[in-house]
């Protein structure tokens, strides 16, 4: 079997990847290029998996033998996007404990800070102005959770053990999954969630990225919105129309946005958000990717295939997520 190992990433990342991988697989063969842009046909019909983080579309063409794609990142929607991925091979994405503690660290950081008011006493303090804000409690502060997926499961059970009263919307009606209605209420379909998003003091998007989540935050749903209530964007750029979000800022129909994730990465220096007074910009850095613990969880699968037992965390292509 050779693996092959392919990524945006910068050397030093795509070297941590293949030290943390070699030293638990010393025996096998990787390619750190896509072999079918080669004269190599024994080099590409030796693949059989591919450890991918977005690589660029078509480096995974031409590989006849390719039996798993590994993503080592949690959001798949650019590789999906891939008009020359491969099909019928299965794709799976990547679930690392560590990054789902982070994102969940970052969560209770900005629920938080907007319920505490504690962007603005940031303010207040730069304007050394002494102002105690209102205090209230966790449980009349409402927390609305877009995506029940793993991340936005634990989200979700996190907020509710620290007493805030939350609920966790998914695009789709199934199971429970990613939360238990005993901690958090548990919505799908378009009528609960105007009825959610008019009610929540909160919104945390974790939703996936597909056509039908692209622009999800537009004039319309935040008009929906509770006025005043503050957005958290973990998810991806794509869910937001920057112009109508910029529009009820200044409208005051949203009160603070917290943004990791942006339409176009790294921000422009001359965007409205960096110095935008109800805005924080963080720089895709809420959640990443921890080496240590995913290459386990990459690792696992590799195993799986080996041994034919089910793969962990496949993609359902056809749903884009």
């Amino acid at each position: 079997m050779s693996l092959l190992l392919l990524g945006s990433w910068t050397a030093a990342e795509r070297e941590r990847w293949l030290a943390l991988l070699q030293n638990e697989l010393p025996g096998e063969q990787f390619e750190l290029a896509p072999p079918a842009e080669s004269t190599d046909a024994a080099a590409a019909a030796a693949v059989e998996v591919a450890i991918v983080a977005n690589p660029v579309h078509g480096s995974l063409r031409g590989l006849p033998n390719l039996r798993l794609i590994q993503s080592v990142w949690a959001g798949v929607d650019k590789l999906l996007a891939d008009p020359d991925l491969p099909t019928g091979v299965p794709v799976a994405r990547m679930v690392d404990p560590a990054m789902n503690e982070a994102m969940v660290q970052t969560a209770l950081w900005a629920v938080l800070s907007l319920h505490r008011g504690f962007f603005r006493l940031a303010k207040q303090q730069a304007l050394a102005l002494w102002c105690q804000p209102a205090q209230p409690r966790a449980s009349e502060w409402r927390v609305l959770v877009l995506g029940q997926g793993e991340l936005g499961g634990r989200v979700a059970r996190a907020l509710a053990a620290q007493g805030y009263a939350v609920s966790g919307w998914r695009t789709q009606a199934g199971a429970a999954g990613g939360f238990d209605d005993t901690q958090v209420r548990g919505l799908c379909g378009e009528a609960a969630l105007a009825a959610a998003l008019a009610e929540a003091d909160t919104v945390i998007n974790l939703l996936p990225l597909t056509d039908a989540t692209r622009g999800f935050f537009n004039t319309r749903r935040f008009a929906q919105m509770k006025r005043g209530a503050g957005l958290v964007n973990l998810a991806r750029g794509a869910h937001v129309r920057e112009g109508d979000l910029l529009l009820a800022l200044e409208q005051g129909q949203l009160g603070h946005a917290v943004l990791d994730v942006f339409a176009q990465e790294p921000l422009d220096p001359a965007h409205a958000f960096w110095h935008h007074p109800r805005v924080t910009v963080l720089p895709h850095c809420a959640a990443q990717t921890d080496a240590r613990s995913a290459a386990a969880v990459v690792l696992g699968n590799l195993r799986a295939l080996r041994e034919g037992r089910p793969l962990a965390h496949l993609v359902q292509v056809a749903r884009g997520y």
